[in-house]
């Protein structure tokens, strides 16, 4: 064969891949409902949105919602606990057909994966004791403050935090919370939610909220190229809003409406 043939049986070939690349990347949604189940990955260590309950089984609002998406797709759902740190690469490494774990949406998630609309609200904050006067970002200079390695909670604060600002940061919000609470950090970025647990459990400690980094609504990841799986999450979002589920979960775990979310 000459060159100039071989060349082009190899471009056809690799043309071929491509094209079986872009076959298999949509490929999710039918595989879930071809195997009656879905995968979907969740916290266990972020009250009330993911927890452990006392019969040894995972709690919380991002479980009732897996759960209310599998019920919607008519499959079994396997629920698969992951931490801040490696849910992304659940969906990525194709564990995990959906993410649902206080996903916050940014520029350089969205490079790796994609969203669906939002399904529950969320916001960020500092917290630390009233003799501690911190009402801005400027005031945390000199101070040091506990926060969950790669976490959205952890970019906004790097973006705000003075320099002198001692960042500790930790592997899961656990730790990040037991440092706050052991006194090993003045402050801690976490949170409204979390913080109010940590509050209710800990009341000498006298938490109070300082101020905001970031309100940022939950998403649902999808892996890359994953249309068809989106779209239909997406649907079941849409009926779920209309019809207030998405308020009454919202209301169970938060004791707020989930409200006006980004679509």
């Amino acid at each position: 064969m000459s060159s100039s043939k071989r060349n082009f049986a190899l471009g056809l070939a690799l043309a071929g891949l491509v094209g079986a690349g872009v076959v298999q990347a949509q490929t999710a949604l039918d595989d879930v409902l071809k195997a009656k189940e879905i995968k979907i990955a969740i916290p266990t260590d972020f009250p009330p949105y993911g927890s452990v309950g006392t019969d040894l089984k995972p709690q919380g609002l991002d479980i009732d919602m897996a759960n209310y998406i599998a019920g919607k797709l008519g499959v079994k759902v396997e629920l698969l606990p992951v931490t801040t740190a490696n849910r992304i690469a659940y969906l990525q490494t194709r564990k995990a057909d959906l993410v649902i774990s206080t996903l916050g949406k940014n520029p350089e998630r969205e490079k790796v994966i994609d969203f669906t609309a939002a399904y529950s609200p969320f916001f960020i904050a500092v917290f630390g004791p009233k003799s501690l006067v911190v009402k801005a970002p400027a005031d945390m200079a000199g101070k040091s403050i506990s926060v969950t390695r790669g976490s959205v909670d952890d970019a906004e604060l790097t973006k705000v935090a003075p320099p002198s600002t001692e960042l500790r940061r930790f592997e899961d919000n656990n730790s990040t919370i037991s440092a706050f609470v052991a006194g090993q950090t003045q402050l801690v970025a976490t949170s409204a939610q979390v913080a109010g647990s940590m509050m209710a459990k800990n009341p000498q400690l006298g938490t109070e909220y300082k101020f905001v980094l970031k309100d940022s609504p939950n998403f649902i990841g999808v892996g890359k190229g994953e249309d068809k799986l989106r779209l239909k999450v997406n649907e079941i979002l849409a009926d779920a809003k209309k019809s207030g589920d998405l308020d009454k979960m919202a209301i169970k775990w938060l004791g707020r409406p989930a409200g006006d979310l980004p679509n």
